[in-house]
């Protein structure tokens, strides 16, 4: 009888929101055309979406919007390409990003303070978190160089292989054609399940052509799948570019938290360097640890020139310091985020701040959540050393195009249930760890992040 009434009380206040900010919308004249839109209204399940004032974002007015534009009109170059048919069936966000990156294009060219104009006058911003949270998380990644060859030998016995064919299978699937007929038509899927880890290093894959190239050790190529794309340097000298093609279909798990459960290395001292250093030290125990991770990355060899950087899942070069990998399930590449956080940049210890407007371009198995980042830093070991001890907690900004409004998500959140006490040393946070790979110590320091390069 309760829970009926309560369902009831739910569900009236739900409409009395609905219909006050429809008029909101008639009042601040959105006009009819956002008015017959409005059930579709923008919204994240489970997430908090708070509205702040761009001059309220601290250190909005300090960032370089000119280099974050750039970065947000390479992710224009690939939203818009999409036919409008395309567009039918992607996400309403995916639409409105279309719309405004038209208006970027007619903006050109635009100088630091018109650039940050444009993003002022084309997007509100909000705050976002998970449900009940008011931080997300932030971690770093990069495209490591390692040695390697082409063909096996007593130092380089370690493949990387391209996608399998047989991981792929194609089925048929009933649909309606252009003029109302039912008719059939092929489409791929991945197989259910494939490979895991342990059977792929022992061999599984051997002997069926699928090597791109060999590494020296396994730690090498763990980390070159964690980080997505690597850089092969070859006998001869030349270098090979290879890029994440796909993954095995289980899931990702992250090694570096049964370190830190067993109570092996520190919450706080937990890093690539750290992670790797223990494997190196306990070979035996990394390969048991590893295969903790039954997720397993599968390449293809990219015809990248030394000067471009690694490609995201949006199929473009990524950009140093202004990149990063969000959760594909709840996000579209292309959206521009606010981060705002404290991050060990200059050294071990997290004293940098870091305010810079980001553009969501890549994805990883361990980016989860609405408020969660995974920053690229670049390539080699001056990339390496920072993105190794990024696992901070920071504020998340989001930048959603005027088209849409979110008010329906902000307006109704429920409150959440009070959180039990935590015991800070024995908590682990849920993080991607082995997304920072090796490079010297921690404690020799790093320059700042690197600038977006101009484009050769």
């Amino acid at each position: 009888m309760i829970a009926s009434r309560r369902r009831r009380q739910r569900q009236f206040w739900r409409k009395i929101v609905l219909i006050s900010s429809a008029l909101a919308l008639v009042a601040t004249g959105a006009g009819a055309r956002n008015l017959k839109r409005w059930p579709d209204v923008f919204k994240i399940p489970n997430t908090q979406l708070e509205p702040i004032a761009f001059a309220d974002i601290e250190g909005w007015a300090s960032d370089d919007h000119a280099e974050a534009f750039a970065a947000f009109l390479a992710s224009c170059s690939a939203i818009r390409k999409s036919s409008e048919k395309d567009r039918k069936g992607r996400p309403r966000l995916y639409n409105a990003l279309h719309e405004t990156c038209g208006r970027a294009v007619s903006a050109l060219p635009l100088d630091e303070a018109r650039a940050r104009t444009f993003f002022e006058d084309n997007f509100r911003a909000y705050r976002i978190a998970r449900l009940g949270e008011r931080e997300g998380f932030i971690t770093g990644y990069y495209e490591p160089v390692v040695d390697g060859a082409r063909l096996p030998s007593d130092v380089f016995n370690v493949p990387l292989y391209r996608r399998p064919p047989d991981m792929i299978m194609t089925r048929l699937r009933k649909h309606r054609g252009p003029k109302g007929k039912w008719t059939w038509s092929r489409i791929r899927a991945k197989a259910a399940s494939y490979y895991d880890r342990a059977q792929i290093e022992d061999g599984a894959l051997a002997g069926r052509g699928l090597e791109i190239c060999y590494l020296k050790s396994e730690i090498d190529a763990f980390f070159a799948q964690v980080q997505g794309s690597v850089r092969v340097r070859l006998e001869d000298g030349s270098v090979i570019r290879l890029n994440y093609d796909s993954s095995n279909g289980h899931p990702y798990t992250s090694i570096g938290r049964f370190l830190v459960d067993r109570g092996i290395i520190s919450r706080e001292d937990i890093s690539m360097q750290t992670l790797r250093q223990w494997m190196e030290d306990h070979p035996d125990e990394g390969r048991k640890l590893r295969r903790e991770n039954k997720s397993y990355v599968f390449f293809r060899e990219t015809a990248l020139q030394d000067h471009d950087e690694a490609v995201g899942a949006q199929g473009l070069s990524l950009t140093a310091g202004r990149s990063i990998a969000v959760d594909r399930n709840i996000h579209v590449y292309g959206t521009p985020f606010f981060l705002d956080a404290v991050l060990p940049i200059a050294s071990d210890r997290p004293d940098t701040n870091f305010r810079r407007l980001m553009i969501a371009q890549d994805t990883g198995g361990a980016i989860v959540g609405p408020a969660r980042a995974d920053i690229y830093l670049g390539t080699g070991e001056d990339a390496a050393r920072p993105a190794g001890r990024f696992k901070q907690f920071g504020q998340f900004v989001m930048l959603i195009p005027k088209e849409l409004s979110p008010a329906a998500a902000t307006a109704f959140v429920p409150l959440p249930l009070p959180r039990p006490a935590e015991n800070p040393k024995s908590k682990t946070a849920e993080l991607k760890m082995e997304t920072q790979s090796g490079g010297p110590d921690a404690a020799a320091g790093s320059p700042p992040l690197p600038r977006a390069r101009p484009k050769k």
